[in-house]
């Protein structure tokens, strides 16, 4: 399938991204045309590519320029972007209190994603009051949406008795759905459960899984967990993971 572009038509949401999986450079010109058309969701989008260099040059405060435009017409996704950009200083000065403002604002209007990055501030102190109970709660809220790595935390919550009583039970079913759901954390977290519970064909299945999709720091905390392990089969898992670490790391 190509796609035809003509400077009289402007792509929608699902057309652009349809485009970036075909052609990154094509997509990106038909998102620079879509975003001075007005379109919020081409908005949106165009921040995106400039923050990863995806078919157009990186440029950082640029896609905070755009991050915000879009947010200011009221895309939730834009303005979770906007909190990630401030977090993490893509394109400004790192400043986790300005970034918990624009999570905030998102996760209130229901964003998921919002709730799970104001959650993890709240649970870390990190540009806001220390706040468990409140992290907690909107790591239900989106966990309780669908949001996958939110079902891994709430999870960890539950098991550990954090301003919560302890609950394994329901613990481990959360864990089981964030592994479900793709989570690699949350993959790891349901394999300890199985192999804490005898399951270890079960537990090494979502051991592997996790390794698939695991970043590095996931893989180099993970690592040294596994060659703890009790069972011996468990402890061999680290050989492999520290075998994918290394790649990531030369790659």
């Amino acid at each position: 399938m190509s796609f035809q572009l003509r400077r009289e038509e402007v792509l929608d949401g699902a057309q652009l991204n349809a485009m970036l999986e075909e052609s990154p450079a094509r997509a990106a010109q038909a998102i620079l045309l879509a975003a001075g058309q007005g379109i919020v969701e081409a908005q949106a989008l165009l921040g995106q590519i400039l923050l990863d260099g995806r078919g157009i040059a990186q440029d950082q405060p640029l896609a905070l320029r755009w991050f915000g435009i879009a947010a200011g017409q009221g895309h939730l996704m834009a303005r979770n972007m906007l909190g990630r950009c401030h977090e993490h200083g893509w394109g400004c000065v790192a400043n986790a209190a300005i970034a918990a403002q624009h999570y905030r604002i998102a996760a209130d209007a229901g964003l998921d994603w919002a709730m799970y990055n104001l959650a993890n501030l709240l649970g870390t102190g990190r540009g806001v009051t220390l706040d468990h109970a409140q992290a907690l709660r909107l790591y239900q809220r989106a966990a309780e949406a669908g949001h996958a790595k939110s079902m891994n935390l709430l999870g960890r919550y539950l098991e550990e008795g954090l301003v919560c009583r302890a609950d394994p039970v329901a613990a481990r079913d959360w864990y089981r759905r964030s592994a479900e759901g793709g989570d690699f954390r949350g993959q790891f977290s349901y394999a300890a459960m199985l192999a804490d519970a005898g399951l270890i064909e079960d537990a090494l299945g979502w051991l592997r899984k996790a390794l698939a999709t695991g970043n590095v720091n996931f893989l180099r905390v993970s690592m040294v967990s596994l060659s703890s392990a009790r069972h011996p089969s468990i402890r061999q898992m680290a050989d492999a993971y520290r075998q994918r670490l290394g790649e990531l790391l030369v790659a």
